[in-house]
């Protein structure tokens, strides 16, 4: 089958392929000069705003939406793929062929002895088998655990991977009252004249500790300030009409009559 024809292939089983065509196509000579003068830096946070949006139709429970970000996901790895192809000597099939080892290395108790595990049991085994791969054995065990990933994201995983190893609260309990323990440190340092940069690093322990009792209570952390983002925006966007209904907009509102209408908002969203 030549290009142009996979290119226009509606068989089932050959659409990776496609994809894999038309991306080729866009970045050829003659293709599209936006897609062609792209490169892995120009792009690299299309692959983040995308795996949100994949995100939130999860959690949305959208599945047909869901299925359009998927393939806007794919799209990036087809496009970082295709872009590897060019320089780097690699292209998707030999992504997917790395991918496909490194599952089968990983999962010895699927592909090997078929020994029945825990998942608990599943998890430890991959990431030794995982340090063993990186030669990192001898290197410290957070070292570079989650690098890259949004601070809130990399602290539930940097406490998920030591607790792992046993350096972990009993229960809940123990997390809330650090909670409790740091935002009192927050309060006294506020109080100090002059202490900015340690306001910044209390700061920090406070919302650490935040993520560490969310973990505890297995809440995600990211999607708990999700819906705390969503709920203020609903509530801010209730005191905006309250407001208005007063005539008054945002800008010549006092604080008081802000608050007023915050409270009314708040108690409509309660009785929804």
């Amino acid at each position: 089958m030549t290009e142009e024809e996979l290119i226009h292939c509606k068989e089932p089983a050959r659409q990776m392929e496609r994809a894999v065509a038309i991306m080729h196509r866009l970045r050829a000579p003659g293709g599209c000069p936006w897609d062609a003068e792209q490169t892995h830096d120009s792009i690299v946070s299309n692959m983040l705003e995308e795996a949100c949006e994949l995100i939130d139709a999860i959690r949305e429970r959208d599945w047909s939406h869901m299925r359009e970000e998927l393939g806007d996901v794919l799209l990036q790895v087809l496009f970082h793929a295709e872009m590897a192809s060019e320089h780097a000597g690699y292209g998707l099939n030999e992504v997917a062929a790395e991918l496909c080892e490194k599952l089968i290395r990983r999962h010895p108790h699927v592909f090997e002895s078929e020994r029945p595990m825990s998942a608990d049991a599943v998890l430890s085994q991959w990431d030794g088998i995982k340090r063993r791969e990186h030669g990192s054995e001898d290197k410290p065990y957070l070292d570079n655990t989650g690098r890259g990933l949004p601070a809130l994201m990399r602290a539930w995983k940097l406490q998920k991977k030591a607790a792992k190893v046993g350096f972990d609260w009993p229960d809940a309990a123990g997390a809330a009252l650090k909670v409790r323990e740091e935002l009192e440190e927050c309060g006294e340092t506020l109080a100090s004249p002059d202490t900015s940069p340690r306001v910044e690093e209390e700061l920090g322990d406070l919302l650490f500790s935040a993520v560490n009792l969310c973990r505890k209570r297995g809440v995600d952390p990211e999607l708990a300030l999700t819906r705390a983002d969503a709920k203020f925006e609903r509530r801010f966007g209730r005191m905006e009409r309250l407001l208005k209904e007063r005539n008054l907009t945002l800008m010549d509102a006092s604080l008081d009559q802000m608050e007023s209408a915050w409270q009314s908002a708040k108690r409509i969203g309660e009785q929804e």
